[in-house]
Order: C-alpha cells, then structure tokens, then sequence
C-alpha cells in the first residue's frame, strides 16, 4: 500500500513520568480465570469483546486482512452498524534500536480481556498490551505495561491509529454508503478525530497524556493513518503502564467524546464491572466433576456466548452467530444457542434475542416465518429457511418451562399460529405434512422433503400443542395434537430406510435424486472418498434398475441431520439403536461429519488442523453442532456414557487454536467464537446428565439424573429457575450414591426421582426441610431448603 505523506506536526515537551497504578489491568485480572495460547496459533484469530464494539486481530498483536463477508475487512474494529479501524500498530524505540509490537511471545486470554506480551531481552522489557471493551459502551481500552528489570531508561512509544470508517454488511441496502476518512488531531482533548466525510461516523483514539507528537498520512484508499508519540521514562527495576482509548460513534462527535471521556474517567471502575459481571455468569449453572477440561469448556462457553451478544439500540439486541464473519443474526442459530443459554442462566440475552428475531421476521415476512440471517443495519439477506419457524415454536416453550411466564407465551403465540399456518399450507403443498423447502443442510438442490425441517415440525406441533392448551386455545391445541402424532408415525415409516439403518437425507423423486448423486459423486472423488463414490453409484444404479414413480426417500449424504429424529426423540428405541449404531461411523476425534460422505475410510483419525479449502466452504467439516445434536441423541435413550463420549470430542478442539474459546468448524476452522456450541454442552450436562426438568408455571422442578459412569463426585450449583436456583450433589463409591438437592424459594415442589439403575438397592433419607414426602422411587421436597439421600446395596 503506498502512503501519501500529508502533514507532521511536532510538540516539543519535556519527558512524562508515570507511575505503576494499583488499578493496572494486570492487577485487576490477577485473580481471573485465564488461558495461554499455543505459540503455534500465534498467526490466528483472537476476540476482545463487548456488546457494543468488539476487536479482532490475530494473537501476535498483528491486524492482517480477515474474513470474507467483506473481503478482508471482518477484523479490526467494530461498532456496529459501521466499522470503526483496521487495527493500529504500536512500537517501542529506544536509542537506535525499534521493537514493534506485532509479533508476540506470548498470549493470555481471560473471559473479559486479553493480553499480549513482547520480550525485548536486549533491552531488559517486557512489555504487556492489554485491551477490553466496558459494558454497553462504544469503546475500547488498551494499556501497556512496561517491566524494566534494567537500569532505568527513556523510550519513546508510537502509536499508530489505521481508521476504516465504512459500513456493515449488506450497508448499500439501508443507503450507507462509504466515502473517505478525514483526521484532524484535537489539541484540546489530546486525541485524533477520524470523520467518515458524507457520513456521521466517528472514531476518536488518544491517550490522557499531551503526545510529544503526532502526524498524519493517508493512503489511496478510503482509510487514514494517525499517529501519536510519548516519551516515557522507565525507572529501574520497576512496571509502568501507559493507557490509551478509543471510542466511536455511528451518530456524532459528541457521543463518542463522551464516551472516550467516560473511559478516561473511569477505566478501572469499568474494568471491575466487568470482571464482576463475568463472576457472576461462571457462578450460574456452576459445574464440578471430575474431567477439568469439560468443566472448563463448559465455564468458558457461558463468556462465549456473552462475546456474542451484539446491542444496536436502533435495532435490537440478540445473540450473533459467530465471529469473525457471523457477527450479526440468525434465526436458527439463535434457536439452538438459546436453548443452552436457559439452562445457564442468561436469561437476558435470551429475552432480546427473541425479541428481536420476533420483530424483524414480523417486519420483514408477516406470517409467522421467521428469518434466517439479518445484518446489524437490519438489512435481511435470507427471509427465513423452512425449518427455522418450527425451531421458534419450540424455543418459546422451552424458554416458558424456565420463565413460567404466562404473558411471554401470549406475546409469541400469535407469530407461532401464523408460522405453522404458513408452514403446512403454503410450504406443503401436498398435504402430507412434510413441509418442502431448505432445512439446515444448504446443499444446492437438496430443497425437497427434508428430515430435519419433518422432525423439527413434529416437536414444534407437540409444543405449540402444549403453549395452546396453556392459552386456552383448546380447538387449536387438539389439531396440532393430531397432526403431531400422525407425522410422527410417518417420519418412522416414509423417512426410515432399513437398507442402510438409518433415516434418510429427504424425500424427493428419482429425478431430484439422480442429480444431487451425480453432484455427490463429483464431490467424493473429488475429496478421495472411494467407499463413498461406491455407494452412490449403487444407489445410483438401484435407482434406475427401479424407478418409482412416486416420491420416496433417499439415503445419500449421510448428512447429519439424519439424527434429528432421535436428537427430538420421535424415533423409538428399536430404530433409535440402530440408527445411532449408524452415525458412530461419520465421526473423527473432534465429533461428527457436516456430510458423512465427506469423512475417511477409516472413521476419521486425524487428531490435528482442519485443512479447509482456498475459499471458505463446509465441505469436509466436522462441526459442534451435529456433535451437539448426537450427543442429546443419546442420551434421550438411556445412553450418557456414549453423550459424554460426544461431549469430550468437542472439547477436544476448546483452546485448540484460540484459547478460552470453541471454534465452529473443529478444531480450527471458520468462526473463532460459535453461538450454537453451548447447546451441546448446557442441554446435555443440566438437562440430561442432572436430570434437572423446569415447570416454572407450577413451580415445580423435577430432577432425575443419567449420570455417565465416570462422574462419581460432581454438582451442579445455582441453576436458575424462575426465582428459583437449585443444585445437585452427586457422590457414588462402589456400594452407596449419596444425591443431594437444594432450592432456594419456599414456594416451590422439588421432586427427585431415582434414576433406574438403582432400582432394588435399600435406602435412607434424611432432610433439613419442612416437609418430604416419598411416593416409590419418588422424593418431594416443599419449601426451601435440602433433600439428602443415600442410597446403599442391601
């Protein structure tokens, strides 16, 4: 890139001093939770985030071009609807000699900072650059700390601000339209004002000390390069920090002023907010067992899921898919994320984001379907695929067995009416309730009778059932009722093929069929899948040695979805074997094949990167969400230890490449951090393994655990139930299970129910409550308090 010297401007001051604060970041951060890097992702993806702006650079402290959505412009920062910097660069002189500060030894992530560290052995420095994003705020932080273990010294440190003011995805279709960056330095506040020059789009950056210089460039592009230089004096043997900010605004100059004069006055108060906030989400649904790398992933998944909470007042605020290139929302990954961020307590984030997909699909469609993605300008680019409007029935129920909230279900039911009346009528239109469409498998072609969208509109027909008979809907509640149980009679015979043990990818004709086999054919060989480009080429043939006239279904892809039907329990148990038997052959070491066809001969057992194609494509992935989805598979029949087993390959990829965090595509491909991931790990440990089932409205919990065989000595704290918070403690020695519950609230029923391998052992129970009650394997406590039982062998 070729720079354009514009103007210098020198400030000739005496050195400043300063001094090590107690409130340093470093100090604060001491006592947190934090995860090194490997030094073999030093060149990788890292995330600093709050729900108003969040950076992206790689963990060496470097800004290089990321992401495709917008071509190389996905890192930097971010404010939301606009795009605020590239990056910066920062650089230490001292005498003759430079260290710049993009190339890191070392770095530490914690759930609501990071940092990097650089070794100037010659000079006797370590210098450490931490950043973070305050609440609610459109600002960023960064400080430096410099340890001298030398004799005292003076640098100078630089600073270089690069500003890319420029609009979101999908920006031109709301009229954003970029144009060229314009700096001034202010000499008042001490910091550079970048304006976007057709638009009221801001970025300030500085510091709270007068630089004893400051220039300028530009360059061809619409971008500026800003700088500010400070002489430090460094005394022996000590640390000294040095802060600066950066705020911005897609409004005006006076809000981000006043949000940089915000940070300037109160960084540390911010910095302890934060970290406060962030205790108090590790400290809701609170994990121990005996394998720490689970109990990690699982505490480290709640801060994930905040990273990606994305707040535009002017449109909403809502849970975003992924980061870097899915920073905005999704109908269906919101569905599944939501589901998991109940069963941890964030309950906030749920509210919004409903809220939010609820507006914007009533806005952008009016009958019920929900939409698929939409960026943070509020532009929709996909109005909805079929299988999002019955995961929207079912998330609203889900979350009323948590809230109890009689009016949050008469808020959505009426879009949850119009949704399935748009989907069995307009998206069926043969009437057989197979709704045809896109579901979650985006395969050109494969838009017919689909398994999951069959399966998700099963459960959403059981579910609305369930919210109209709340509502007192009753004619309603008994159509869906009916419809329920006769599609899922006929999920289990027009959709189960015996021939491969499984249930089949779609419905469609022999013509549909024959073309997405001659597609899957190209893509296996191309792949070098010799045993896939075998069976598809005898499905192939048995196609056309018997031609059917009718539509009928079709085994092709393996695709993941085929386990929906068990993941939504509708498959009965002898089919549910069998076909669970199947999908343990399209797995590798971190969990289960996007497209079975697409894994090795040998199951997958390559341990190490994924090795994604030039241009960003899912073929060939293993993700967390098919891992997340056989995991609840299997333990809706009776089968934690093969759920756990699901469960530790997706841990496998947590920290592989971005410490702290989960990638999407395992184990370090696609998006950094993925919303949907903490469905896998929350529904399966709160709700399958403690057993723990909410009943807000009645308040009433019921808890029957399917402990795995390897977790003799775990709880489960503070789980958050309406305005209820219950644990449970579980202990087993070869001849006694001690099971511990407690609540919090005096109004509500706990009832425990033994789980079936201890059918036939003798008992005692003793309890610290007002009133316990057994009934069979039964126990109910009312009112607050403990129920503790031990259970030994006779």
């Amino acid at each position: 890139m070729r720079i354009i010297l514009i103007a210098v401007l020198m400030l000739v001051l005496g050195c400043t001093k300063t001094s090590t604060p107690p409130s340093s970041f470093k100090s604060l951060a001491a006592k947190s939770s934090s995860i090194a890097g490997k030094t073999a992702y030093l060149a990788s993806p890292f995330v600093t985030a709050g729900n108003r702006i969040y950076m992206v650079g790689h963990q060496d402290g470097s800004f290089p071009d990321l992401g495709w959505h917008i071509k190389g412009e996905m890192g930097g920062i971010w404010d939301h609807p606009i795009k605020l910097m590239d990056g910066f660069d920062l650089a230490v002189l001292h005498e003759n000699d430079t260290l710049t500060l993009n190339n890191a030894d070392r770095f530490v992530n914690y759930p609501f900072t990071n940092m990097h560290e650089f070794a100037w052995a010659e000079k006797n420095l370590n210098i450490q650059r931490w950043q973070f994003v305050p609440d609610d705020t459109e600002g960023l932080i960064i400080q430096l700390a410099f340890e001298n273990t030398g004799e005292a010294k003076k640098v100078q440190l630089d600073f270089t601000g690069i500003s890319d003011l420029r609009p979101t995805w999908l920006g031109d279709r709301t009229g954003m339209i970029d144009s060229k960056d314009q700096a001034v330095f202010d000499e008042q506040n001490k910091l550079w004002k970048v304006k976007d020059q057709n638009n009221p789009w801001y970025v300030l950056f500085g510091s709270s000390v007068k630089p004893t210089a400051t220039a300028q460039t530009s360059t061809q592009d619409a971008t500026t390069q800003s700088s500010l230089s400070h002489t430090l004096q460094l005394p022996a043997a000590s640390t000294t920090v040095f802060t600066y900010y950066i705020a911005g605004s897609y409004q005006s100059e006076a809000a981000a002023l006043a949000t940089y004069k915000k940070m300037q006055a109160r960084s540390t108060d911010l910095f302890q907010a934060k970290k406060e906030r962030y205790e108090q989400l590790a400290s809701h649904s609170k994990l121990s067992i005996p394998d720490k790398s689970i109990a990690q992933a699982f505490e480290w998944l709640k801060y994930n899921s905040d990273w990606l909470v994305r707040r535009v007042p002017e449109v909403g605020t809502g849970i975003s898919a992924g980061i870097p290139d899915y920073p905005w929302w999704f109908g269906v990954d919101s569905e599944y994320a939501l589901k998991g961020l109940m069963a941890i307590g964030q309950t906030k984030t749920v509210y919004s984001s409903i809220r939010l997909l609820d507006s914007l699909s009533e806005a952008t469609n009016g009958n019920g379907r929900i939409v698929h993605e939409v960026s943070t300008n509020g532009a929709v680019f996909n109005p909805g695929n079929i299988n999002e409007t019955p995961q929207f029935a079912s998330l609203i129920w889900e979350v009323y067995r948590w809230n109890g909230d009689r009016k949050f279900l008469e808020t959505y039911y009426p879009s949850i009416k119009k949704g399935m009346q748009w989907l069995l009528s307009e998206k069926d239109t043969d009437q057989n309730l197979f709704p045809d469409g896109y579901g979650m498998m985006e395969i050109h072609g494969l838009d017919s009778e689909m398994i999951d969208v069959a399966s998700y509109t099963q459960h959403a027909l059981v579910d609305a059932a369930k919210i109209a008979e709340v509502l007192k809907d009753t004619a309603t509640a008994e159509n869906y009722k009916a419809k329920a149980a006769v599609l899922k009679e006929q999920i289990n015979t027009q959709f189960w093929s015996e021939a491969f043990n499984s249930y089949a990818d779609f419905i469609g004709t022999d013509a549909q069929a024959l073309h997405l086999i001659e597609d899957a054919i190209v893509r296996a060989d191309t792949l070098e899948k010799p045993w896939a480009v075998t069976e598809l080429k005898e499905t192939r043939d048995y196609i056309k040695n018997n031609p059917s006239a009718a539509a009928r279904p079709f085994v092709l892809y393996h695709n993941w979805v085929v386990n929906t039907p068990m993941e939504m329990g509708i498959a009965p148990p002898e089919k549910a074997k069998k076909a669970l038997k199947t999908a343990e052959q399209f797995v590798n070491p971190f969990g289960v094949f996007v497209t079975g066809i697409d894994r090795d001969d040998s199951a997958g057992s390559d341990e190490g990167s994924f090795k994604g194609s030039s241009s960003f494509s899912y073929t060939g992935a293993v993700m967390t969400l098919p891992t997340s989805v056989q995991a609840i598979a299997e333990n809706n029949y009776g089968n934690p230890d093969a759920a756990l087993d699901y469960i530790k390959r997706m841990t496998r990829s947590f920290s592989f490449a971005f410490p702290g965090s989960m990638y999407e595509v395992s184990p370090d491909y696609g998006m950094i951090s993925q919303a949907w991931n903490i469905y896998g790990f929350a529904i399966p440990i709160v709700q399958q393994f403690f057993g723990i089932a909410p009943d807000a409205a009645n308040h009433t919990i019921t808890i029957k655990p399917q402990m795995p065989k390897d977790w003799n000595d775990v709880a489960l704290e503070h789980v958050k139930i309406g305005d209820n918070a219950v644990s449970v403690f579980y202990t087993k020695t070869n001849n006694q299970i001690k099971l511990r519950v407690t609540q919090t609230q005096s109004d509500w029923t706990l009832k425990l129910i033994l789980p079936k391998e201890l059918d036939g052992k003798s008992f005692r129970s003793s309890s610290s409550s007002s009133q316990v009650t057994t009934d069979e394997n039964n126990f109910i406590l009312s009112g607050k308090g403990e129920l503790e039982l031990i259970l030994e062998e006779e």
